[in-house]
């Protein structure tokens, strides 16, 4: 059994997984108080949050120097979509990210579907 130490990122066991439970990264909150879906593209503000929000949240704020999805900041943060809305809405509502609604795009587009097959193509 292996632990990562404190400033090696997440607390990971080999065996149990996480160590902190995502609920406590959220203080036990389940919903966000913004209207986060996983297309929401999130960039952090020049407003600095005010009081200490927990180094999540700071995590979550340096990945959003430039425009990203929640579902990449959820990924990147190895923590779930829903906790990851509530941390993104906390840096919403203290002004320190901007968020915005994804463009509305036709799913059934020929053009979209072939752009993402190539893009698809290119990671393989």
């Amino acid at each position: 059994m292996s632990a990562a130490a404190a400033g090696d990122g997440p607390w990971l066991d080999d065996a149990a997984g996480r160590l902190v439970r995502p609920y406590t990264v959220s203080n036990g909150r389940t919903r966000p108080t913004a209207t986060l879906d996983l297309l929401t593209q999130v960039m952090a503000s020049a407003t600095m949050p005010l009081g200490y929000l927990g180094p999540e949240h700071a995590q979550a704020l340096d990945l959003c120097r430039a425009p990203v999805s929640v579902a990449e900041v959820a990924a990147h943060l190895k923590l779930p979509a829903a906790v990851t809305k509530v941390l993104l809405s906390d840096l919403v509502d203290c002004g320190a990210l901007t968020a915005r609604p994804p463009a509305f795009h036709n799913p059934t587009d020929r053009s979209l579907l072939e752009a993402v097959l190539d893009g698809l193509r290119r990671q393989l």
